[in-house]
């Protein structure tokens, strides 16, 4: 894989509401109802991950759940991480 430029990154965030760039990565705040239900999230993206060989930065916080996709062996933001992108938001139940 290799780093897109910044416009490709640019295009891909215009197709995923709430997701920015930061730095090398992408990254959204999802807001759960409860926090068995950021943990279950957690796990769905973990599947999805696992699935795609990727490796994504979570953060837990009681109710909101961080998530940050660089890809570490490329440097920075590949299809592979915008790719991941549209499987999260596609999850089911997913807070908008």
């Amino acid at each position: 894989m290799t780093v897109l430029p910044d416009d490709a990154v640019r295009a891909g965030l215009d197709a995923l509401p709430g997701w920015e760039r930061a730095g090398d990565a992408i990254v959204k705040v999802f807001r759960l109802p409860s926090f068995p239900d950021a943990v279950a999230f957690v796990t769905r993206v973990g599947f999805l991950a696992e699935r795609a060989d990727h490796h994504p930065d979570l953060d837990v916080r009681y109710r909101e759940v961080r998530v940050a996709l660089s890809t570490h062996s490329a440097g920075g933001i590949t299809g592979k991480d915008l790719d991941l992108a549209g499987e999260i938001e596609s999850l089911p139940a997913v807070p908008r």
